[in-house]
Formats: structure tokens, sequence, C-alpha cells
């Protein structure tokens, strides 16, 4: 079992940056893949980025050279660096892992339901 736990959600201005973490606890070594999603209200849970235990990621097209995911293996810390929001990042962001093999990390940026653990998430408003 993981447990996730993030923080650093907020409320900024159109153009801002704002980190999200996330601390990993339980049997972290099972974890192959982690990733960041985000639900707007009304809308489905979409993938933002992804990240697997060698170090690979992936983004969603709507984030990439904005947003940048990485991991501290130390810690077992999960981040998620956003640069140059939008109004339309507004949402809630969980961190989420998955043990699964079976695809490439990447494939799971699309399938949040291949995911066993997932985090309380965290608030992220942008205005304009």
């Amino acid at each position: 079992q993981v447990q996730l736990v993030e923080s650093g959600g907020g409320s900024v201005q159109a153009g801002g940056s704002l980190r999200l973490s996330c601390a990993a606890f339980g049997y972290t070594y099972s974890i192959y893949c982690m990733g960041w999603f985000r639900q707007a209200p009304g809308k489905g849970r979409e993938g933002v980025a992804v990240i697997n235990s060698d170090g690979s990621t992936t983004y969603a097209d709507s984030v990439k050279g904005r947003f940048t995911i990485s991991q501290d293996y130390a810690s077992d810390t999960l981040y998620l660096q956003m640069n140059s929001l939008k109004p339309e990042d507004t949402a809630m962001y969980y961190c989420a892992a998955t043990p699964l093999r079976k695809w490439q990390c990447g494939y799971y940026l699309q399938a949040p339901y291949d995911y066993n653990s997932w985090g309380q998430g965290t608030q992220v408003t942008v205005s304009s």
C-alpha cells in the first residue's frame, strides 16, 4: 500500500508559477509510474504529466514547455513545477502512483483508472 500526500496548491494570477509536492509513504519500492492529474468542475480527470522510476517523462500537450515533473528518490517526493499558468489550468490537482508495468509509463498518462494510489488533491486557481 502506498499513501500520497499533496501540498503546494493555491491561487495565482495568470503568468505566475506554483510548485506542487507529493510525498509518498509505504511500499514505495513497488511504484513504477507516478503522475499528476487534474480535474476541473464538470470535467473528467485529465493526465498532466507522468514520470517512471528511470526518470522518463511524458506531458500532456496543453502543459508542454510550461510544466515540469520531477522526483526526489531520496525523499520519495514527486514535484510539479508549473510556470506561465493560465486560467484554464484551474483545477484540483492529484498525484497518483501505479505498480503496473504492462505498458511504458507514458501510456498511463491517459489511463487514470490504472492507478491504485491517489492523494487527496490540492486546489490550483489561476485568475486572469
